[in-house]
């Protein structure tokens, strides 16, 4: 059986998502959650669903060396990025490269790089007058939502949509993809 942890800043309706996909599934199990957030909802949505959480502080994740103590003491196969605010270091990502993919919302390579996330990707979306939007699952590498693309999915963008609206319609979409998209990951490893 394979490990999964997963990264989150946020609520975590993505992480609860995977976890409850994964709760009684033979190919995997999500071992832990971290943040970098001691408040995030994210916390308390996992407690729910049996996944141990575990926070750290802005130091301990620059350095590196902590968190990649707390991945390999799990023995994670997969880095899951959920919400994940956070650039990632260097050291983790030579440790798991190509065994951490992130979630963004948009299609990209439209709407990403540093400070594109959340409200401001639908913002952006919205002001270009893109007709359609989506999700992108893709390997992270050092370059910010630059990893190879694994998955998209599309959904269009209406005329009256708001960052609220089209978030609506794009929350939707991760919820039922990437779950099944990171299962068909860890059948590759």
């Amino acid at each position: 059986m394979k490990h999964i942890a997963i990264f989150a800043s946020g609520t975590g309706s993505n992480a609860l998502a995977i976890a409850q996909h994964f709760a009684d599934n033979p190919v995997a199990t999500v071992k832990i959650a971290l943040s970098n957030r001691a408040n995030a909802a994210v916390h308390d949505k996992m407690k729910t669903a049996g996944v141990p959480t575990v926070s750290f502080s802005r130091e301990q994740w620059l350095q590196g060396d902590e968190i990649l103590d707390l991945l390999h003491a799990n023995d994670i196969d997969l880095i899951v990025l959920a919400g994940f605010l956070c650039i990632i270091p260097d050291t983790i990502i030579s440790a798991y490269e190509r065994r951490i993919i992130n979630i963004h919302p948009s299609l990209l390579p439209r709407h990403g790089g540093p400070g594109m996330w959340g409200h401001h990707v639908h913002q952006a979306v919205i002001d270009a007058g893109d007709n359609q939007s989506g999700i992108t699952i893709h390997h992270v590498t050092t370059e910010v939502d630059g990893g190879k693309i694994i998955f998209q999915a599309t959904c269009p963008v209406m005329p009256d949509d708001t960052p609220d609206t089209l978030a609506e319609r794009i929350h939707g979409l991760e919820h039922a993809h990437f779950p099944a998209v990171v299962e068909q990951l860890l059948n590759t490893l």
